[in-house]
């Protein structure tokens, strides 16, 4: 395939579904897989993936947001660094509606702190070059996804000599919140449908520990709708056959053993913090990036003493729920109400990838609008 339509073929898609009906109806059994990634659920729900799926299979969310995953009170933190004298706080796009406990960045822009949304860490870098009297914070996000363009940007911050340039890294790792997940075995889980962007840096043999440790498949996905239907065909096809195994069906971009040289910097301008704080995850151990000792002075937080104060997330927001896949965004009580894309609560609501949006933007607002829609109810966690 060359063309983005090619991954939308009706003809090949109804072949995949006829597929996964057979293999269903043999294995005779219920099975829920978790969509790790974010942007797996907004095509899944863009394209009404869900309601060709057979009664016995089930899509559950998982923590691949990485906007929904980082805590309010690192949010709280960014703020802070924006207010600083002399402070230019650049960050994604984003991560500019997110709130924390005074509001979001944006909010705290508009009350005049000098806040911008960049494109990549390499145009916070531009920033800090085009202001040499002020000091600009990069507020990095995201999984092994993005580490790599912020690793590079350090690189080349150091090899520049930019001295009024550091970062607030907040990037996290894949495997500790899923072994955290099933570790808890309070959410019932099949298998994966694997990142394949994470994937593209980390490889798919990353992902071993799931079939070795825990007896569960996991099939690393393309975003394509056929990426998905495919998927979740692989997936039933190891049940049918009695396989546990990590498959790659997104070969045209992820190898297995990944981006050698995107991992090699990230070990060099990254060390893995003991512990980090995730949005309904809590505290867990070794999942979290800082930057290494050789790159100290670029890193924001040993600059400036940041006060990393914990907040409590705001009582009636159950993102963390959804993140760890125990309820549907329209199981939380604030969603589509109190919590919309225009004044939202939590970060399900906010990103691009959060599974709240997902749900809210392509019209699976709650379950009796479902019903009204002559569409199946959606199932409960």
């Amino acid at each position: 395939m060359r063309f983005v339509d090619e991954y939308r073929d009706p003809k090949a898609a109804a072949a995949l579904v006829g597929s996964i009906k057979a293999l269903s109806a043999r294995l005779g059994r219920r099975l829920r897989f978790m969509e790790v990634c974010g942007g797996h659920t907004h095509t899944i729900y863009r394209h009404g993936l869900e309601y060709l799926m057979p009664d016995d299979v089930e899509f559950i969310h998982g923590p691949g947001c990485p906007v929904c995953v980082i805590p309010m009170g690192r949010v709280d933190d960014a703020q802070w660094l924006a207010r600083q004298p002399g402070v230019i706080l650049t960050t994604f796009g984003d991560m500019m509606r997110v709130p924390g406990t005074g509001g979001s960045l944006l909010q705290a822009k508009a009350d005049g702190a000098d806040i911008r949304f960049v494109y990549s860490p390499l145009d916070a870098l531009k920033v800090a070059q085009d202001n040499p009297g002020r000091h600009v914070v990069f507020f990095a996000v995201g999984f092994e996804t993005t580490a790599p363009s912020t690793a590079v940007t350090l690189a080349r911050a150091k090899a520049e000599n930019v001295e009024n340039f550091s970062v607030f890294c907040n990037h996290v790792l894949i495997e500790p919140p899923l072994r955290a997940i099933l570790d808890a075995q309070d959410v019932h889980i099949d298998g994966f449908i694997g990142p394949g962007h994470v994937a593209a840096v980390v490889g798919s043999e990353h992902f071993g520990f799931i079939p070795r440790e825990y007896r569960l498949p996991i099939v690393v996905t393309g975003f394509e709708p056929l990426d998905i239907l495919q998927s979740v065909d692989m997936l039933l096809a190891q049940y049918d056959e009695g396989r546990c195994e990590v498959e790659n069906q997104y070969a045209r971009v992820v190898r297995p053993a990944g981006s050698p040289g995107a991992l090699a910097l990230m070990r060099e301008v990254f060390a893995v913090r003991d512990t980090f704080e995730w949005r309904g995850l809590g505290y867990i151990p070794g999942s979290g990036y800082g930057i290494s000792d050789a790159y100290a002075d670029f890193d924001a937080e040993r600059r400036f003493q940041v006060p990393s104060v914990r907040v409590a997330d705001h009582p009636a927001c159950q993102c963390g729920s959804v993140l760890r896949g125990m309820i549907k965004p329209w199981q939380c009580k604030v969603f589509g109400t109190g919590c919309t894309p225009e004044k939202p609560i939590g970060t399900c609501m906010v990103s691009p990838e959060g599974a709240c949006a997902a749900y809210y933007n392509f019209g699976r607002i709650h379950r009796e609008a479902a019903v009204s829609l002559g569409k199946p109810t959606p199932r409960t966690a």
